[in-house]
């Protein structure tokens, strides 16, 4: 790994100690390190989810946890892999943290790859899309999806706080057990938390692969039909297991805090059969899985009132230990997948000078990527990024105006004698809000983004004398071929917002176009290798037309009304259109409260994707009818109990999702009821 660029941590406790002892309150309207804003205070595209709305909508994955939001689809790569997209761009394009943290994982690298993040675990989740992902990075041009928990405390406790939950999902068969506490010691709070999971194959309406796929992929060849085994009512190879452990301290201060945690996780999932096309010939019949495991090590420093110009500093600093293989049997490992990542942030957020309040921050990662063994067809590359930025925000009577500039210079090193290649980049944003009247406010909001190709795009494959030489990746059934002379990508984004905010009825309506020059994509050529199909990535100009809606309307003091939607379409340069695209979805739900008793039933509507992209197949819409219903039992042992129950996909509907690469083979989880029972105090 390269020497890395550190800001000593000793500089922030001498700054600690010699700063004033009365903080004062951070009120800056962006949503920065866990400071929150509601959607109507800033003209910056932004969703935050509560503890309560994102444990009621978690699941195994991210991307599924928060798919009934609008805008955010799942790119599901069987149950154990959810990859959220937001107004259709996934993968590097969108950004997911874990508190102001980059998860360095490999989940960008590839669409079977995992997102590690524990979404049971969470006590809020950040979206943010448009200008304001500037904060964290200019290339996450689609959003970013920070999470936060409770591993570090910020303003001391009382009294020890305990949770456990235990669920069971009957279409897995997966029992998931979280635990959590935080103890008070002093000026410390001690923190623990242990998730672990274990699940079966998956539970489906119908046939696994779609007769589709097994026509196109035999059509010149009928005896390999036979050989592709299609299961009936479940996805076999679908089981797997998950164990994480998490342990942090938080040290209190006069005028703010430090924290360190340290995160192991480990995550073993099975890759459905078929996807991986004929590998069974030279390996035998055993199925692939994934085997991960991480180690996480984070430090933060929040300190207030430093000098009169400086309200407050946060500097964060995180390593990553992630490797994970790709295994093809007992002891047969396909590719083996290391990420070594070292980051840190510093964010200074300024007191108001002119009436102008905002912050300055400075970002740096290091990290050395590999993917290696007999099917490597990624090289170990060294890759190194320096980032700074600025966002600013002034307010008058019924205006806010908001802007933000960043600066990136990517440096992208592979070992194995190919050419690197560095790229600089330049973001920058603009937005107002008006305030029209107490019911109305209108927001206008303009980005300019651009984004360095990733070493995937740039090194997979791309040192070919003969396609047919290509390394496959099993995991994904494809021959992956980069392009190390592709051009940065850039976008224009103008978005155009209606906030309503009445006694009863709140609503938001956004209208977005996001047009790209040299966007990177990765298309099915048309063209096979040893009966896999040939995936290369491309630059091509394209365009994005979007619409999200979303409505909230009390009907009664117990009963509320929600209705919303997505439209997004994506076309390319040449009038063709992009790959794995969300459909148009409407969705709606009914929401009983009364005292400990919640429920609600719900209904997304999807319509057909008809325009799936070249060379690959379009998929039906589908009803998905959900049902939920909480009771809670209040001052039980100092303590609240919660029993829940969730019946997903009532109809059993056979439910594909367009934005995935496995829709062809790995249909959404059929009909389903969830038990659980949370115990907290």
């Amino acid at each position: 790994m390269k020497s890395k660029i550190l800001l000593a941590p000793s500089l922030l406790l001498t700054a600690a100690v010699n700063a004033q002892e009365a903080p004062a309150e951070v009120d800056f309207e962006f949503i920065i390190q866990g400071v929150h804003a509601r959607d109507s205070q800033t003209a910056l595209p932004i969703t935050v989810l509560s503890e309560e709305e994102i444990r009621s909508e978690a699941s195994v994955n991210i991307g599924d946890s928060l798919s009934m939001q609008p805008g955010i689809n799942n790119a599901s790569f069987g149950p154990a892999v959810g990859q959220p997209v937001i107004r259709g761009q996934q993968g590097r394009r969108v950004m997911s943290l874990t508190n102001g943290m980059v998860n360095a994982d490999a989940s960008g690298n590839s669409a079977d790859h995992a997102v590690t993040v524990e979404p049971m675990l969470a006590t809020g989740v950040e979206i943010l899309r448009g200008p304001s992902t500037l904060l964290y990075g200019g290339g996450a041009i689609g959003g970013v999806v920070n999470v936060t928990d409770s591993r570090f405390n910020e303003s001391g406790l009382d009294r020890p706080v305990f949770s456990f939950e235990w669920r069971h999902d009957s279409a897995s068969d997966m029992d998931t057990a979280v635990g959590s506490f935080s103890i008070p010691a002093g000026n410390f709070v001690l923190h623990a938390d242990i998730t672990d999971r274990q699940w079966n194959d998956l539970e489906i309406s119908g046939l696994a692969i779609h007769p589709d796929y097994l026509e196109e992929e035999h059509e010149e060849e009928e005896e390999h039909e036979e050989e592709v085994e299609n299961s009936d009512g479940f996805i076999a190879n679908t089981r797997g297991e998950t164990q994480a452990v998490n342990l942090a301290f938080s040290y209190l201060l006069d005028n703010g805090f430090l924290g360190f945690s340290f995160n192991q996780m480990a995550n073993e999932y099975g890759l459905p059969p078929g996807v991986h096309g004929h590998h069974e010939e030279e390996h035998g019949e055993e199925n692939i899985f994934i085997d991960m495991e991480r180690k996480r090590y984070d430090f933060i420093a929040n300190l207030n009132d430093l000098s009169p110009m400086i309200e407050s500093l946060d500097y964060r600093l995180s390593y990553t230990d992630y490797e994970h293989a790709e295994m093809e049997g007992p002891g047969m490992i396909g590719t083996q997948f290391n990420n070594d990542s070292f980051q840190q942030r510093l964010q200074l957020t300024h007191s108001e000078i002119g009436g102008w309040h905002g912050v300055l921050g400075f970002q740096h990662s290091d990290e050395t990527f590999s993917a290696v063994g007999e099917e490597s067809f990624i090289p170990e590359t060294d890759i190194s990024t320096v980032g700074v930025f600025l966002v600013e925000a002034i307010h008058t009577e019924d205006f806010t105006y908001e802007f933000g500039l960043r600066a990136n210079r990517d440096e992208m090193d592979p070992t194995n004698g190919i050419a690197g290649r560095n790229f600089s980049t330049l973001s920058y944003s603009g937005s107002t809000l008006w305030d029209t009247n107490d019911v109305v406010s209108v927001g206008l909001a303009y980005s300019h983004s651009e984004r360095a190709p990733s070493q995937e795009e740039l090194f997979s494959n791309n040192n070919l004398a003969n396609i047919d030489d290509c390394v496959i990746h099993f995991a994904t059934g494809s021959c992956e071929i980069g392009d190390v002379t592709l051009d940065e990508e850039s976008s224009d984004n103008l978005e155009l917002s209606f906030y309503l905010d009445l006694m009863e009825m709140e609503a938001n309506v956004t209208f977005f176009v996001n047009k790209f020059d040299d966007y990177i994509y990765q298309s099915n050529i048309g063209v096979e290798v040893d009966e896999f199909p040939v995936r290369s990535y491309l630059n091509s100009d394209a365009d994005f037309y979007g619409i999200e809606a979303d409505l909230l309307y009390s009907l009664s003091n117990n009963w509320s009304l929600r209705i919303f939607g997505d439209k997004v379409k994506g076309t390319l340069e040449d009038d063709t259109y992009v790959p794995r695209m969300p459909p148009l979805r409407l969705g709606s739900e009914l929401n009983y409260n009364l005292s400990s008793l919640n429920a609600s039933i719900s209904v997304l509507k999807a319509s057909d994707q008809d325009n799936p992209g070249i060379g690959e197949i379009a998929t039906d819409g589908y009803t998905r009818w959900n049902a939920e219903i909480n009771y809670s039992f209040d001052n039980l042992f100092d303590g609240e109990l919660m029993l829940f129950s969730k019946l997903r996909n009532i109809t059993n509907e056979e439910i594909r999702l367009a934005t995935s690469f496995l829709r062809g083979f790995a249909p959404e989880s059929g009909r389903s009821i969830e038990l659980g029972a949370r115990y907290s105090f």
